[in-house]
């Protein structure tokens, strides 16, 4: 069989007929050059979307101009995709007024559980219009998950930790849920650090050395408006109960973690610096009942040139016994 021949056959097998739709005869190569236009639709929109981005973070390093980047080039893909479908089917001859077809199709694929799918693309759409959710917020989630959002998917919204931990978040989450944006309108946020000193240290001593505290730590903000103060919350068991309140700037919002451990580094230094005690637990304990022999020895200190006087021999028997018989409550000056 000669080339000619091959070719003519592949030309027949390409042109064969394999349905129908709308009175119009769909072949293998119809098929096949709607399959690679919009291959190549995917790819261009792909393309344009990831060079928006990498002109933008080129160009400006600011999160808002970023997030509204992001959602700029994911509608954009996302409108390619759309058109490019739209020519491809009718280039099959597939009426898209058709609507009865349309929602039998979206019937059927619901009933076979795409459900979640075709929400979790519903709320991203709602979340790139409406922005209320953008690339580079820190976020917290009610599952507990907190980071940076760093890409808004189809079906799912990535979400940085601090330590390094992708997590993938459905969209619908974001709308169903309850969800606490640290960087939704403002870049600074107010941090609240406890800690508790000795009864008995003056007030005024413990405002000061905080303060000093968190001028030591960069990234807190001291202005007219937002300034650090020093609560005393309350009379613990063991200790007075104060409060630093500052106001930290975005690196330090976006980093809860690590900015307590600065305050609290900071404190400590300044609170030892100024001979503040830190107390520590302490409970009384009555005997209500049976006898406690006690002996109380005062060790005399050493002076220049003296020496020291010999330990104290410890208790006889006799005077063990002694004390023993004593009524309860009494015991040896």
């Amino acid at each position: 069989m000669t080339a000619e021949a091959l070719l003519q056959r592949a030309q027949e097998w390409l042109s064969q007929p394999l349905f129908t739709v709308a009175d119009k005869a769909i072949s293998v190569s119809n098929l096949l050059v709607v399959m690679v236009f919009l291959a190549a639709v995917w790819w261009v929109a792909s393309l344009l979307e990831r060079s928006m981005l990498r002109i933008a973070k080129r160009r400006s390093h600011e999160p808002g101009v970023q997030a509204s980047v992001h959602m700029l080039s994911r509608l954009t893909r996302y409108g390619i995709w759309v058109i490019g479908t739209f020519v491809g089917l009718n280039y099959l001859g597939i009426d898209l007024s058709n609507v009865a077809l349309l929602g039998s199709a979206f019937a059927v694929g619901l009933g076979f559980g795409l459900q979640n799918i075709f929400s979790n693309f519903a709320a991203g759409i709602i979340i790139l219009l409406e922005r209320s959710l953008k690339v580079g917020d820190f976020v917290e989630l009610e599952s507990g998950v907190r980071g940076h959002v760093r890409e808004i998917a189809m079906r799912y919204t990535r979400v940085t930790t601090n330590d390094a931990l992708d997590v993938l978040v459905p969209n619908s989450e974001f709308i169903n849920g309850h969800v606490a944006s640290w960087t939704f309108d403002s870049s600074s946020r107010r941090v609240h650090v406890p800690f508790g000193v000795a009864y008995g240290t003056p007030k005024e001593k413990v405002r000061d050395a905080a303060l000093a505290a968190a001028l030591q730590v960069p990234g807190v903000l001291n202005t007219e408006t937002q300034k650090s103060v020093v609560w005393l919350q309350n009379y613990g068991d063991n200790s007075v109960n104060y409060e630093l309140v500052v106001w930290a700037d975005r690196e330090l919002t976006t980093h809860p973690g690590g900015t307590h451990a600065k305050l609290m580094w900071a404190l400590d230094d300044e609170l030892n610096k100024a001979g503040i005690e830190i107390p520590f637990p302490q409970r009384d304990l009555h005997w209500r009942s049976g006898t406690l022999p006690v002996q109380i020895s005062r060790q005399p200190r050493q002076s220049s040139g003296q020496p020291s006087a010999p330990p104290s021999a410890p208790p006889s028997n006799q005077a063990s016994n002694q004390a023993s018989k004593r009524p309860p409550g009494q015991f040896d000056p």
